[in-house]
């Protein structure tokens, strides 16, 4: 059975500034998740997932989704502030998504297969699909507990506009995860990588330290430990209006308790991004030259 491919497309992108998943970047209005797909399929993926709000639903079914339909199967579900377990309400004053786990949690009714979980405006490149792809494609039938994560380098994934967010990531001697902490404030001050702790110091890190960046294989099985575990996370966050469900806070817990493995996965990928606009002439420049070196076709779909 072909992996899953789960796109996480639900976010406004408010430092960019209005539906930047919908932007044309490549040489055809090419969006990022457009090459992404392109990059995806022929890494061997099958079926295509995409959470998206629902009040923009009508854009992307008819901008997005018609250009895929004819190419591999393609499904949407639906993340809102009010989809939480049996017994509980979003909190009065709560306008912040609960973030990207819960963003994941949106798919269990949908993918009964090995799947993978991107964001929907990071280029992430041909390579790092394709070992994701071979690793998902490749676990034995029913397997459980047996995780993935792309690693990428830090000092590859920056923004020259501003500060970013990442999952800074510890691998064991078998290149399985030890730890990965969510820093939502990374930048390179005085020529060092640096980000923002928890007591508003800034810490300074090497280039090649390996980071999430929310390119992560699953099996079916996270459902249901998301699921339980976020039960614990509204208990603990009733009073925090901005707490956030981030994959990391799921996967260090099940790292933690032994309960799963997740595979560090090496990549010669290259991230690029629109986290601000000033970012996006770059990036259009960027998928140019891919093109022109032969790495994509003028048009995708």
């Amino acid at each position: 059975m072909k992996p899953t491919l789960f796109v996480l497309a639900a976010g406004m992108g408010s430092r960019y500034g209005g539906l930047k998943q919908l932007d044309g970047l490549g040489p055809s209005g090419e969006t990022i998740m457009d090459y992404s797909i392109f990059d995806a399929i022929r890494g061997g993926f099958g079926k295509i997932v995409f959470v998206i709000r629902k009040d923009f639903e009508d854009d992307f079914r008819k901008i997005v989704l018609s250009k895929y339909e004819n190419h591999n199967p393609v499904e949407v579900v639906f993340q809102a502030l009010d989809n939480l377990p049996a017994g509980y309400t979003c909190p009065e004053g709560r306008v912040k998504p609960w973030g990207t786990n819960h963003a994941v949690l949106m798919g269990k009714d949908v993918i009964k297969e090995p799947f993978a979980v991107i964001n929907a405006d990071d280029f992430y490149g041909r390579d790092s699909f394709a070992v994701l792809g071979k690793y998902l494609s490749e676990l034995p039938e029913g397997s459980k507990n047996d995780y993935c994560m792309v690693g990428f380098r830090i000092g590859n994934t920056l923004s020259e506009s501003g500060s970013v967010a990442r999952g800074i990531c510890s691998a064991n001697e078998e290149g399985n995860l030890t730890t990965v902490v969510e820093r939502t404030e990374i930048m390179r001050i005085n020529g060092v990588v640096s980000y923002k702790d928890e007591n508003g110091e800034w810490v300074g890190v090497e280039d090649n330290t390996p980071v999430s960046m929310n390119m992560w294989g699953f099996t079916p099985d996270y459902f249901k430990y998301s699921e339980d575990y976020f039960t614990e996370f509204l208990d603990a966050n009733k009073d925090n209006l901005k707490a956030e469900y981030f994959i990391p806070l799921m996967v260090n817990k099940l790292i933690n308790e032994k309960t799963a493995n997740v595979k560090v996965l090496d990549t010669t990928s290259k991230w690029f991004g629109v986290t601000y606009a000033a970012d996006r002439q770059s990036v259009v420049d960027k998928i140019q030259a891919l093109v022109d070196a032969g790495e994509y076709p003028s048009k995708l779909f």
